[in-house]
Formats: C-alpha cells, sequence, structure tokens
C-alpha cells in the first residue's frame, strides 16, 4: 500500500527510533529525579530535545514545553488564558476553520458564558486580515487563535500580520501550527507577536503522544503567566505537572533535528512532487477533478481535490488496497469537512473530496498509481 496520508500522521523516522529505545530499556530514569546517573541521564535527554525543538522553532530553549500533543498544546492555552485572564475579559477570536481542538475547546468555554466570533474564510480557508482587526476593535479579546496553515487545503493564514495586529492591540496570540513545522521556515524570534504555538510529534516523523506548546517569555525573562491544564507537579515550569514520556520526547527532538537539517530539501521535494501530482491528475481524469486550493501561500505537499460524481469515503473504501488517502482531518472523520463548509463548497462538492497529504519519503514512481485507476 502506498501512504499518501501524512498530514494525518507519518511514519516514525528509523533514526527516530533509534535513539527513542535506549530510553525504552536501560535509560529508564525519570528526569525529575536527582544525583543518580538514570535521571541525570534522562534530564540530560530531555534538555537535548528542548535545545532541538527550540532550534527549529526559532526561539529559546526554556519557551519549549512538552505535552502529549497539539490537541493538548490547544487546549492547555485557550482554557489557560481564559481563567488566567477572566478579569480583562471574556472576549475570544478565532476562525471556522480551526481544528477541532481548538473549535470544541472554545464551544466549552461559550457554555460557560465566554463570547466567541469566528471569523469566516475565503474560498481557499484563509480569514480576512480586516475582519481581524476589525473583530478586535469592536471588542477587545483577550486572546486570537487562528491556524497557521490548514490541515485539508493546506492554505497558510497571513500569520506575521496577523502576530502584529494582536501585538499592536496587546491581545495575546496562539496559532496552531501543527501542519507547518517542519515544512516551511519558522523563527518565533522574528515574530514577537505570537505568544503561543502548538505542534505535534507525530506530523514531522516523530512519535505519537507528544508535542509542545511554545510559551513566549515577558521581558526580562519573566514566565507568562497561565493556568495548568494538568495539576499535581512542578514539571515544566508548573505548565505541565506530570512524569516527562522522556522516550517520547527524545523522539520528538530527533525528528524535529532531521526537520531542521533537510527543511530546504524537504520543501523542495513536496513542491516537485505536488507539481507532478496535480499534472499525473489534469492529465488522467480532466474536467473530472477540481482543486480545493490554490498553488499559492499553501503548505507544500497538501492537496484537496474533488472527485466528480464520486463519492469520497466509497472512493477511498475501495482504494484502500491500494493507497491510504482521507476525506480531510482525522479528529472529525465520519463528519463533512466543517473546513470545506466554511469556503462554501455544498454538501455534495464536500462528500466527492479527499485529501491527499504527501511526505518527502514518497516518490515519483507512486505518484504513478493515480494513472492506473
Amino acid at each position: 500500500m502506498i501512504y499518501f496520508d501524512n498530514s494525518a500522521t507519518t511514519k516514525v523516522a528509523s533514526s527516530v527510533l533509534e535513539e527513542m529505545l535506549p530510553y525504552l530499556k536501560e535509560e529508564y530514569g525519570n528526569p525529575s529525579s536527582k544525583f543518580y546517573s538514570l535521571a541525570v541521564n534522562a534530564q540530560n535527554a530531555v534538555k537535548l530535545a528542548r535545545k532541538r525543538l527550540a532550534t527549529l522553532l526559532g526561539c529559546d530553549d526554556d519557551e519549549i514545553i512538552f505535552t502529549s500533543g497539539a490537541t493538548e498544546s490547544n487546549n492547555m492555552v485557550i482554557k489557560g488564558v481564559a481563567n488566567t485572564y477572566s478579569e480583562q475579559g471574556n472576549h475570544i477570536i478565532t476562525s471556522q476553520t480551526e481544528h477541532p481542538s481548538v473549535l470544541e475547546t472554545c464551544q466549552y468555554l461559550e457554555s460557560k458564558g465566554w463570547k466567541v466570533t469566528y471569523l469566516g474564510v475565503d474560498q481557499f480557508g484563509r480569514i480576512n486580515i480586516q475582519d481581524l482587526e476589525n473583530a478586535i476593535k469592536k471588542n477587545k479579546p483577550i486572546l486570537v487563535s487562528i491556524i497557521w496553515g490548514n490541515n485539508e487545503v493546506g492554505s497558510l493564514n497571513e500569520i506575521e500580520k496577523i502576530a502584529s495586529i494582536c501585538r499592536e492591540h496587546q491581545v495575546f496570540f496562539h496559532t496552531d501550527a501543527t501542519q507547518v513545522c517542519g515544512k516551511i521556515s519558522i523563527n518565533l524570534k522574528e515574530l514577537p507577536g505570537i505568544r503561543f504555538l502548538s505542534m505535534s510529534g507525530h506530523k514531522i516523523h516523530g512519535p505519537k503522544g507528544v508535542g509542545v506548546c511554545f510559551i513566549r517569555k515577558q521581558l526580562a525573562n519573566v514566565k507568562t503567566k497561565l493556568t495548568p491544564l494538568l495539576h499535581g507537579g512542578s514539571q515544566e515550569d508548573g505548565y505541565r505537572s506530570g512524569t516527562l514520556a522522556v522516550h517520547n520526547i527524545v523522539g520528538l527532538g530527533k525528528a524535529a533535528e532531521l526537520a531542521n537539517e533537510n527543511l530546504d530539501r524537504n520543501i523542495e521535494k513536496l513542491m516537485f512532487l505536488e507539481q507532478k501530482l496535480t499534472k499525473i491528475l489534469k492529465d488522467r481524469f480532466g474536467d473530472h477533478i477540481q482543486l480545493n486550493h490554490d498553488n499559492k501561500k499553501k503548505i507544500p505537499g497538501i492537496l484537496s481535490v474533488r472527485f466528480v460524481r464520486k463519492n469520497n469515503e466509497v472512493l477511498i473504501k475501495k482504494l484502500a488496497p491500494y493507497i491510504a488517502l482521507s476525506t480531510g482531518s482525522a479528529c472529525s472523520s465520519g463528519k463533512p469537512s466543517h473546513v470545506l463548509q466554511a469556503m462554501g463548497k455544498s454538501l455534495e462538492e464536500i462528500r466527492q473530496t479527499v485529501r491527499i497529504s504527501l511526505s518527502p519519503e514518497n516518490t515519483l514512481e507512486e505518484l504513478e498509481i493515480f494513472n492506473r485507476l
């Protein structure tokens, strides 16, 4: 089977697995313990992983907080800001095309009396910058949460402008960067308006069950206050209690190192594969396919393709012995895509759409399978 569902998850790289294995066997120490070698070795392994993540994201080591993944990080930021800064207001701004872990967290807060503005998007899934500024001026929020790159159609929001606007209006800005980490260049030191960022390890050929919440320090290295999602210990500067999963953190650190070292090469490979696949699909199916994305300002390697008059679930099941595809986000499987709905697509169009998401490990030869359908 050829795997084209890399936005859902990726294969763990062999060198990542090799680096993890010692921490599942002989190096089993708890990094929160002290003095003896097993604990010190675990502490050093976590320290190295934190440094590798900071290098990938362009931030300081102590701004990296390890979590179980982007879903936890998103919950942690949105609920944590809401609880910590509730005296400053009860308004949050997000968009209609966020990941379910953002949308459902905001809906939960609405049930508790919070006001949430869900910004609309254009035909490719991007928010309008003026809409954001107008919403901030109308009712100043305590938090803006906008996805960096969409997981279904690949469209990139204008994060630099969004971050600048939020900083100008002194509003916390959080971005779910799960799909862009390792696929575009990120330097958080050059984007001071981003206060919080979320990512997951399993999207960059690392292990599942581990991710990062970037929390920017305030002036004079003062930690940003945030109510923890998990209480019960002082791990991760008090932001996230619980014994650290050292093996997963080590794997994430190695995956981040690989993504950073190969970033330019991977981007070039993904763009090449996407262009070739687009040509193959158009040559093979002609007017029987339509692309829901544009070719500008998008994550390389994500294609949202409508197969006209073909039910997407029937098509995916038929192709399952040969190709791994999805209808969209794995976290909202079985539901019509809220992303495509927000983009103005009809239910018929949505039910004819599949997502093809590539990895640098995919080959040109693998793409040829679409010529044989």
